[in-house]
């Protein structure tokens, strides 16, 4: 009480000249139309001005979980252009690929961990064999190629990035079909290198890099990138510079495919070399 009291004594002049503004700010204010009309739009810009930043927060509070569903919806979308025929459980959507008699099953993750600065880059993804992922799948950023799952744990899974030097990937030129070997240099994130296509066809500043169909992993017109330069080598093959699709350092939400035929594939495959 003591302390109030102090307070009131030490403060009044400054308290009372605020209860007098008030006054007279209120006398004001309800006196005259025009002051009272200004108070009035003031007022409603500030209550405006709030409620955005409100509403503008909320939405930011909210991005993880639309970044979810809209990587679910994308999965959905995917998977109806390349003719859904059946929903097998929540997790995975099964599509079968007419044109190869193929079946692929599409799962959306969240990217956790990733590197783009090493010689052998991976990623880490927040789904694992308790959600259906396993080792062998394809990993896809926006429909392009990003990299190959290599090991998993109950929820979690890691994979090979495209850029790391131990990747290999079969891709071909869409324009005339010529496949040859993809891999990465380990200097520029933004390029890999196409390698073994002949000089003796035609190849065009620009051309679209895809996935071949001698994939087990990857589905066959999977975007990879552009050929932003060729040179003649010493030998038969063209040295193919490919600006990629996938920027790895914009890398959030990703599409796990599995080729549901792969094994029997490979197994047969085994048979014979």
């Amino acid at each position: 009480m003591r302390n109030l009291l102090n307070f009131l004594l030490k403060y009044n002049n400054l308290i009372v000249f605020l209860i007098l503004e008030g006054i007279a700010f209120y006398l004001l204010a309800n006196g005259n139309s025009y002051h009272n009309s200004k108070l009035v739009r003031g007022t409603q810009g500030i209550t405006r001005g709030i409620n955005e930043r409100i509403s503008n927060t909320r939405a930011y509070l909210n991005l993880r979980e639309i970044n979810s569903e809209l990587a679910k919806e994308n999965g959905e979308l995917r998977s109806r252009i390349l003719r859904m025929t059946e929903k097998q459980s929540t997790d995975f959507i099964s599509v079968t690929d007419t044109i190869q008699n193929q079946e692929y099953e599409y799962s959306s993750a969240r990217v956790i961990n990733n590197s783009v600065n090493k010689q052998k880059n991976f990623l880490t993804i927040n789904k694992g064999y308790e959600q259906g992922i396993e080792p062998d799948m394809a990993v896809t950023f926006e429909n392009n190629v990003a990299g190959v799952i290599v090991g998993c744990s109950r929820n979690f899974s890691v994979a090979i990035s495209l850029l790391n030097l131990d990747f290999k990937l079969s891709a071909r030129i869409k324009s005339n079909g010529y496949f040859g070997s993809l891999s990465w240099e380990g200097k520029n994130y933004r390029y890999a290198s196409l390698n073994e296509i002949p000089q003796h066809i035609t190849v065009n500043i620009g051309d679209t890099i895809e996935t071949s169909s001698y994939s087990a992993i990857f589905p066959e017109g999977i975007g990879i990138g552009t050929v932003s330069d060729l040179k003649k080598s010493g030998s038969d093959f063209y040295v193919i510079k490919v600006e990629l699709f996938t920027d790895f350092k914009k890398l959030n939400y990703i599409d796990v495919i599995g080729n549901l035929r792969r094994s029997e594939q490979v197994e047969l495959e085994n048979q014979y070399q």
